[in-house]
C-alpha cells in the first residue's frame, strides 16, 4: 500500500427530487489499501459506488481516477479505466453456463489491451482462462459447478462469480457491495483470505459492509457515512470508539453487543 491516491471523491453530491442522498461527500482510496465503508441503511453506501462507477450521474461535484476525471462516464468506460464493481443484487447472465460469464468481459477492449486473455482470439482459450480464473476465486476446477447453468448456483458461488468477473478485467480496482451478504459463517471465513490475497496482488478495493467484525478484518482504513454526509473516518478503532458513531450508526445499542452479532 502506498500513500498515493487512486481515487478522490471531491464534494460529490446526489439529490433525488428533493431527497439529498449525498451531501457534499469528499474522500480519497489509496493504491494498494482496502478502504470499507460502513452506515446505517440508507446513508448513502451504494449511491456514492453508483456515482463512482457511473450508473448513476454525480449531482455535483467530482470523482478523479488517476487525477483524470471519471464524473459522469458510462459504466463501461470506467470499467475500461480498470474500476470494476460487484453488485449487492447480484446480476450474472442467469440462463448462461457460470464460466460463460466471463468469457463476455474477456472479450472486452481492456482484457484484450491488458492481456486478460490469451492465445490470439480463439474462443476456446477464452473458455480455459474462465476457468483458471474461476479456480483462483474458490471455484473447483475439476468439478461440475463452473459448468452449471449459473441460476442454480448458490449465493457463495454467485458471490465468487461476481469478483471472478471483475478479474476477468485485469482491474486496479474492484469496489465490493456487501460482498459478505447472505454467506454462511464458513462461506464468509474461505472468502476473507480471497479479499486478502486479492490486496497482495495489488488490486485497490473498496468494501461497503455490514458484517462489521469481517470487514474490520481485512479494511486498513474505515469511513462512516450517515444520513448522505461522511461522518468520520480512520481506523476501526478509531471509529468505533468516536461517540457520533456510536448515536448515529448503533443509536443507544451497546456497541459490544452490536459487534457480536456483525
Amino acid at each position: 500500500m502506498t500513500g498515493e491516491p487512486i481515487l478522490q471523491i471531491k464534494e460529490v453530491t446526489k439529490t433525488f427530487g428533493g431527497i439529498i442522498a449525498l451531501n457534499r461527500v469528499s474522500f480519497e482510496v489509496n493504491r494498494g489499501e482496502i478502504l470499507g465503508i460502513i452506515g446505517p441503511n440508507g446513508s448513502g453506501k451504494t449511491t456514492i459506488v453508483n456515482c463512482i462507477t457511473g450508473f448513476i450521474k454525480a449531482t455535483s461535484g467530482h470523482v478523479y481516477f488517476h487525477g483524470k476525471e471519471i464524473t459522469g462516464k458510462p459504466p463501461h468506460k470506467i470499467a475500461d479505466l480498470g474500476v470494476t464493481r460487484t453488485f449487492q443484487i447480484m446480476r450474472p447472465y442467469y440462463s448462461l453456463p457460470a464460466y460463460k460469464n466471463l468469457v463476455i468481459p474477456l472479450c472486452s477492449p481492456r482484457a484484450r489491451r491488458t492481456g486478460g486473455w490469451r492465445g490470439g482470439g480463439r474462443l476456446g482459450d477464452r473458455n480455459t482462462v474462465s476457468i483458471d480464473i474461476m479456480e483462483e476465486i474458490g471455484f473447483e476446477r475439476d468439478s461440475y459447478v463452473p459448468y452449471k447453468t449459473t441460476s442454480t448456483l448458490p449465493t457463495g458461488y454467485l458471490k465468487r462469480l461476481e469478483l471472478a468477473r471483475c478479474l476477468a478485467l485485469k482491474p486496479e480496482m474492484i469496489i465490493c457491495d456487501e460482498v459478505f451478504s447472505g454467506l454462511s459463517m464458513s462461506e464468509i471465513a474461505s472468502m476473507v483470505p480471497l479479499i486478502e490475497r486479492l490486496q497482495m496482488d495489488g488490486i485497490t478495493l473498496i468494501m461497503i459492509e455490514h458484517r462489521l467484525r469481517e470487514l474490520f478484518q481485512v479494511s486498513n482504513r474505515i469511513m462512516v457515512l450517515n444520513f448522505g454526509e461522511k461522518l468520520v473516518e480512520g481506523s476501526a478503532e478509531e471509529v468505533m470508539a468516536d461517540p457520533r458513531v456510536k448515536e448515529a450508526y448503533f443509536g443507544s445499542e451497546d456497541i459490544e453487543e452490536v459487534m457480536s452479532h456483525a
